[in-house]
């Protein structure tokens, strides 16, 4: 199997489904009995599709500040002894701190190998700053342990990607997996690393701890990508290769040279697909022997969506989870917490919500504020107006559609909600779903990662996210012994209280849009 000790070299690109896959028997099983019934049958169903991992939920942590980000990613750093592995779109040019505690832990531990996987557009961009640049001190120093591959996205190719300039190029797609590991441990979020990030762009973060099987996946998900990715050298090789190309002071290398850099869909969706069987066969394996147990972990299940290279795997868990919502006769209404600091809901998941009258939803957008683009220069100064054009039109349809929300506060009633996030100083990059069987309840279901839940998600970037059941009863005499998965349920509910405390009642339809706006977002289309 892959392991840290084995060198991420273009001589050792072999397919993932060649390699056997950790086996982690203790932490997986299909038993669904602790499910609550809402989500009983919709786990049943996913499980034959998808991977499956089972986590203690003690091994799980909800950290609710960005602070608290960055302190324990530098922490995981310091405690790594064979491998760091880390997913992002791009590396901030001021985080000296972070880049010289990854330094310092290679000196210290002669073992211990680095792999980055980044976005190969926006870690190039022109200039003394860019990601690739301030990376290679740490490849010149330690060439044969620190890795960095860069996705570059299909969707813009030919002409047109001789005639797009920097920066605008970005808007094709993105490698945009926020993923982050240390050993046997991993934290998930939708988080870049740059200075805000650590600071004050609010965002979601989720740690698993001492869970090889998960780690091992997600270690290995990026091993895949990256053999259809560019690797970042510090220098020239004596032999550059087909498509590789260097650029100011570095190299970026094409390991596949029978494949062209613009024609990677088929490839690319070959081995994920694969990656992703490879381990869905273990999970059923492991779930056939252990179906009897009564198991009280919470499940995870890793979804990549990638529409540019024909995978869609968190639009077909969309669909599947309101085909059921819609199926079940509930005493009462589930409610789903929705948010994205970028909301342009995409038209089949608005669909589903405005067509499923049984389940009300809440929804928390970033006000224009709090938009990461607020007060840029030039075109990009007007996404947060276009996000507000997105808001107008969703309104509108939830009116169409007769859902609007109905009830005394934004917390108690029934419908489709929208809501603004606003903190003076801070900006909002959170995204994902929290699901409960009812308004007084405790979520069951939550989906954290990296999508944003819009168009550009799902046909664009390429994300991966994860969606994790929580079992809702510990024992058949549940009602004298407390579930342990309570605390856990309990830190998603004030997940969801900490992001509406800084909420105030949608203000769109009162702001105004300008025509040129219009027109821009619908030149722009999908790529918001």
């Amino acid at each position: 199997m892959f392991s840290a000790r084995i060198p991420w070299s273009a001589s050792r690109r072999l397919l993932l489904v060649h390699r056997p896959i950790p086996f982690f028997p203790l932490r997986r099983c299909l038993s669904t009995n602790r499910l609550d019934p809402l989500i009983r049958h919709f786990a049943a169903d996913l499980a034959l599709k998808q991977p499956t991992f089972r986590v203690p939920s003690h091994c799980i942590r909800i950290l609710s500040e960005p602070a608290q980000f960055y302190d324990l990613l530098l922490d995981m750093i310091q405690r790594a002894q064979h491998r760091i592995f880390i997913s992002s779109l791009y590396i901030g040019s001021t985080e000296s701190e972070l880049l010289s505690s990854i330094d310092k832990a290679l000196r210290i531990k002669p073992h211990l190998k680095v792999h980055f996987q980044l976005d190969l557009n926006r870690s190039t961009r022109p200039g003394p700053s860019s990601t690739a640049k301030i990376l290679l001190p740490l490849l010149r120093e330690f060439p044969s342990r620190v890795h960095v591959s860069m996705f570059r996205s299909p969707s813009l190719r030919g002409i047109f990607a001789k005639l797009v300039p920097p920066r605008f190029n970005e808007g094709w797609g993105t490698w945009h997996a926020k993923v982050y590991g240390a050993d046997d441990e991993v934290m998930i979020s939708g988080a870049n690393l740059s200075k805000s990030y650590f600071t004050d762009r609010q965002d979601r973060y989720l740690h698993f701890s001492s869970q090889p099987a998960l780690s091992q996946y997600c270690f290995d998900f990026l091993k895949t990508v990256s053999t259809f990715s560019y690797r970042l050298l510090p220098v020239m090789p004596t032999s550059l290769g087909r498509h590789s190309y260097t650029q100011d002071d570095y190299t970026l290398h094409w390991p596949d040279p029978q494949t062209h850099p613009h024609e990677i869909q088929q490839r690319a969706e070959t081995l994920l697909k694969e990656f992703q069987k490879t381990y869905l066969d273990k999970s059923k394996s492991v779930s056939e022997r252990l179906s009897t147990r009564n198991c009280i972990d919470a499940t995870l299940f890793p979804l990549i969506q990638a529409g540019q290279i024909n995978i869609h795997e968190e639009e077909m868990t969309f669909q599947l989870l309101f085909r059921l919502l819609k199926s079940l006769k509930n005493a009462h209404r589930p409610l789903l917490d929705l948010t994205s600091g970028y909301f342009s809901l995409y038209k089949p998941y608005q669909d589903l919500i405005l067509s499923s009258p049984g389940v009300d939803c809440r929804i928390v957008a970033a006000s224009p504020k709090a938009n990461g683009f607020f007060g840029s220069n030039g075109i990009s100064g007007r996404i947060p107006e276009g996000y507000t054009l997105y808001e107008q039109r969703f309104m509108k349809a939830v009116k169409k559609a007769g859902r609007l929300w109905k009830g005394t506060s934004g917390d108690a009633g029934k419908g489709v909600s929208l809501s603004e996030w606003a903190k003076q100083g801070w900006t909002y990059h959170a995204k994902g779903i929290w699901l409960s069987p009812s308004s007084s309840s405790l979520p069951v279901l939550t989906l954290f990662g990296s999508t944003n839940l819009n168009s550009r998600s799902a046909h664009l970037d390429t994300e991966l996210s994860f969606l994790m059941l929580i079992p809702s009863e510990a024992s058949g005499d549940h009602e004298t012994k407390p579930s342990p998965n309570l605390p856990l349920r309990k830190a998603l509910a004030q997940e969801v209280d900490r992001i509406r405390s800084h909420t105030v009642h949608w203000k769109g339809e009162e702001r105004k849009v300008r025509f040129t706006t219009k027109i821009i977002v619908w030149l722009v289309k999908g790529m918001l």
